[in-house]
């Protein structure tokens, strides 16, 4: 398929009633959430650890798959300023050879602070300094598909 910067150009290819996932890639871990069919609400799911390219790409491509996912929002970690720096990069160059490998649709979705509001959200249900360690990247990621999310249902309304 194609990978979006625009947000408003992946909503009007994404299938009818199929949930999207959203990636908060790391360079050691991708933080994988996914939205419910109605694309109201993103729910974290599970942290891949990162290997090569392959094998992570594969990972995803299997959650997508099992999950009947329509299509990927990649968290871009912009600098505070906007600017993109090596992680955007990084970030697009993923997004790019995903795309070699899967019809679904990809497009990108400004992940600043998206660390930080999970970090919040942990420490406030009071969650184990071990515990956060083990979930911060797929509650970030689901930070991230839920600002998506927001975004998607306001083009939507039109």
């Amino acid at each position: 398929m194609a990978v979006f910067d625009e947000i408003a150009e992946f909503v009007a290819i994404l299938p009818a009633s199929r949930a999207i996932a959203g990636l908060d890639l790391g360079t050691k871990t991708i933080g994988v959430a996914v939205s419910d069919r109605m694309l109201s609400v993103a729910s974290p799911l599970q942290t891949i650890r990162r290997v090569k390219f392959g094998a992570d790409a594969r990972a995803v491509l299997e959650i997508a798959a099992a999950r009947d996912i329509g299509g990927l929002i990649l968290g871009l970690p912009r600098n505070m300023d906007g600017s993109e720096g090596p992680r955007c990069q990084s970030t697009r160059a993923f997004a790019r050879n995903l795309s070699a490998l899967t019809d679904l649709p990809i497009t990108f979705w400004d992940e600043r602070l998206s660390t930080v509001a999970a970090e919040r959200a942990l420490l406030e249900a009071d969650t184990s300094r071990r515990k956060r360690a083990e979930v911060i990247d797929h509650v970030a990621a689901g930070v991230i598909l839920q600002g998506a999310l927001d975004r998607i249902a306001v083009l939507q309304r039109g």
